[in-house]
């Protein structure tokens, strides 16, 4: 008895280990891979391995579009980043302030606003005089002792033309020109009461910013509009050392492609602790707005011995760290700390960390920094 026990334990212990080794027909995909495969176990091969490299199949790498070179060491020309500002070219914009304390009033297109194309010379908006009470008295006051003497000139030259032969010429002439003198001094006052002035635009371009409103009170020197146009700004960066400026050979603007630096001089008297210096930018397929912050990256006279590699190859670590990918087999590939200096908006230097015969990932190395 105890023998058929034994036995029958065995073999219900058998099926039991049986089922756990053989999958079921639900456990397989439609190629028959299993899919109770341990949870530790990555399918697609990515791996993070226990050294800090990185495991990418040739299927992976394909998809992830990995590229690499071989590095190539070189003299480059030193580079150097500055802080700057975009602000507006002075030959290709301009400022239109308030000449007098007035009223804002519509152009003949009315108010211009941000964004819109101006032409040099074209009327943007009017400005009425505006006065106190007592000051307005005054004029309108002023106006009518005026007029009352200009009709007076009239008159007294209307008889001395009727004399005219019996009184001396030089009399007619006097009278003549006090009576163009009062209408002058009668057309001005008269203006300053209840005429306006027309405010034009000082350069062809696009209306940078608009701070004006119909019935708008406002004071003289106000800024009403800066015009700017969109393809010629300048750039103003500064620097505490005074000899970088005649080291500047070219210049760019840090991952802002499409924008041509021309280094136009730097300062000799120092503004809040710094040197600025000046650069006209020429602005194809991007745009610049006035008073953005950019960062400069110019190109020094000086040389330095260096891999030049695509910026995009250069992530970081978990210790923020810059490192570049070297691939060293066929699937796997190492971080490798790297010391690097910007060439310009797209290219970097490393001066120290790579070798002439590593292999570069110089695509898909943000990807690689990823695995885990």
């Amino acid at each position: 008895m105890k023998k058929h026990s034994f036995t029958l334990l065995g073999l219900i212990l058998g099926g039991a280990i049986s089922s756990m080794t053989y999958a079921s027909p639900g456990a397989h995909g439609p190629n028959g891979e299993h899919l109770d495969a341990p949870a530790g176990v990555n399918a697609s091969g990515l791996a993070r391995l226990p050294d800090g490299s990185v495991n990418v199949p040739k299927l992976a790498q394909r998809r992830m579009a990995i590229r690499t070179i071989i590095a190539n060491e070189a003299e480059h020309p030193m580079t150097v980043e500055l802080n700057g500002r975009v602000g507006i070219d002075p030959n290709a914009g301009g400022r239109v302030q308030a000449p007098f304390a007035g009223r804002i009033e519509p152009g003949p297109k009315g108010l211009p606003v941000a964004g819109q194309r101006v032409e040099k010379g074209q009327v943007l908006l009017y400005v009425r005089p505006v006065a106190g009470a007592i000051e307005r008295s005054n004029q309108q006051a002023q106006l009518v002792e005026i007029q009352s003497n200009r009709r007076l000139a009239e008159q007294r030259v209307k008889r001395l033309e009727s004399l005219e032969g019996t009184v001396p010429q030089k009399e007619i002439e006097a009278a003549r020109a006090e009576l163009t003198s009062l209408a002058g001094r009668e057309k001005a006052v008269a203006a300053s009461i209840g005429g306006n002035e027309a405010i034009t635009s000082p350069a062809s371009g696009v209306i940078a910013t608009a701070n004006v409103l119909s019935g708008q009170i406002v004071e003289a020197r106000d800024v009403l509009f800066e015009v700017i146009d969109p393809g010629r700004v300048m750039v103003e960066a500064v620097t505490t050392d005074p000899s970088l400026i005649t080291r500047i050979s070219t210049a760019s603007l840090a991952n802002v492609p499409g924008v041509e630096l021309n280094v136009l001089g730097g300062a000799r008297s120092l503004r809040d602790g710094a040197l600025p210096i000046s650069f006209r930018a020429k602005v194809k397929d991007v745009a610049l707005a006035v008073g953005q912050p950019v960062t400069v990256v110019a190109k020094l006279s000086d040389k330095v011995k260096g891999i030049a590699i695509p910026a995009e190859s250069i992530v970081r670590n978990s210790s923020n760290e810059p490192i570049v990918w070297i691939k060293s087999g066929a699937e796997r590939f190492i971080a490798q700390p790297v010391e690097v200096r910007p060439l310009d908006s797209t290219t970097a230097v490393v001066v120290k960390g790579l070798s002439s015969d590593n292999r570069v990932v110089v695509s898909g190395a943000a990807l690689i920094n990823q695995i885990r």
